[in-house]
C-alpha cells in the first residue's frame, strides 16, 4: 500500500492534488495517530500484566488489544481509500496530461497544417497560374487572329467600295461634263439663232422676195404696177412676223438661265 501512495505522489507530484486525496491523506495521519497511540496503550497494559494477575488487569489488556486490532483494521481502510483517491486522481492527471497533449498536438498539426497549406496554396498557384497562362495565350492568339481576319475583311469590302464611289463619282462626273457641254451647245445656238432673228437687215430682205415673186412686168404693165405696189403691205406683215417669231424665240432664254 505503501508503494502505491508513493507512486501516487510521484504521479501527483508535478500537478495540485485533488480534495478527495487530501481528505484520504488527513484520514490515514489520524489513523496512524491513534494506532500509535492504541498500540501503546497496549503495550502499558501487557506491562501491568506481568506485574499482576488480576482479572481487571487482564480485560483492560484484552480490550486494548481489541481496540488496537480495529484501529489496524480502520487503517488498513483509511489507506485503501488513499490508494483509490490516489488511482482515481492518477486517472485524472492522465486526463488532463492526456487533454494538454492532445491540444498541443493540435495546436502544432494545426500550425504545420496552415505552413503546408501556404506551401500547398503556393504551388496550386504556380501551376494554376502557369495553365490559366497558356489558356489565355491560346485565346489571345485566336482572337488576334481573328481580329486580323476581320481587318482584312474590312479593309477589303473598303476598297471595293472605294472603287465603286470612285466609279460612280467618274459616271456621275463624265454624265455632268456631259451634260454641261450639252447645254453650252444648246445655248450658243439659242444664242445664235437669237442674234440672227433680231436683224433687221433680214427682215427687208425678207420682204423683197414677195416683190421678187410678184414682178409682173412681162405682162400688162398696168396689172404690173398694180402688183408691184401691193408688196408694200406684205413686206410691213413680214417684218411684223420676223418680229413676232423674233419675239416668240426670245422666250427660251429665260429657261436657259
Amino acid at each position: 500500500m505503501a508503494r502505491v501512495a508513493k507512486k501516487s505522489t510521484r504521479t501527483t507530484g508535478s500537478t495540485t492534488a485533488s480534495p478527495i486525496v487530501a481528505r484520504a491523506q488527513k484520514a490515514l495521519v489520524a489513523a496512524n495517530k491513534s494506532l500509535a497511540a492504541q498500540l501503546d496503550r497496549v503495550a502499558k497494559a501487557k506491562a501491568r500484566a506481568k506485574k499482576s494477575k488480576s482479572v481487571a488487569v487482564k480485560t483492560s489488556l484484552a480490550n486494548a488489544n481489541s481496540k488496537a486490532k480495529a484501529m489496524r483494521v480502520k487503517l488498513a481502510v483509511v489507506k485503501i481509500d488513499l490508494a483509490k483517491a490516489k488511482a482515481m486522481d492518477a486517472v485524472r492527471v492522465a486526463e488532463v496530461a492526456a487533454k494538454e497533449k492532445v491540444a498541443a498536438l493540435s495546436e502544432s498539426l494545426s500550425a504545420k497544417a496552415n505552413k503546408d497549406l501556404a506551401a500547398a496554396l503556393k504551388a496550386f498557384e504556380s501551376r494554376w497560374m502557369k495553365t490559366r497562362a497558356k489558356v489565355h495565350a491560346r485565346k489571345i492568339k485566336a482572337a488576334e487572329k481573328k481580329a486580323e481576319a476581320k481587318v482584312k475583311a474590312a479593309a477589303k469590302k473598303a476598297a471595293a467600295k472605294t472603287r465603286e464611289l470612285e466609279k460612280r463619282a467618274a459616271a456621275k462626273l463624265k454624265a455632268e461634263t456631259k451634260k454641261s457641254t450639252a447645254k453650252k451647245k444648246t445655248t450658243a445656238k439659242k444664242a445664235v439663232k437669237a442674234k440672227r432673228v433680231g436683224r433687221p437687215k433680214r427682215a427687208t430682205s425678207a420682204a423683197k422676195p414677195a416683190k421678187r415673186a410678184g414682178r409682173p412686168k412681162r405682162a400688162t404693165r398696168t396689172t404690173a404696177a398694180k402688183r408691184v405696189g401691193r408688196p408694200k403691205k406684205t413686206a410691213a406683215k413680214a417684218t411684223r412676223a420676223t418680229k413676232k417669231t423674233a419675239a416668240r424665240r426670245g422666250r427660251p432664254r429665260k429657261k436657259a438661265a
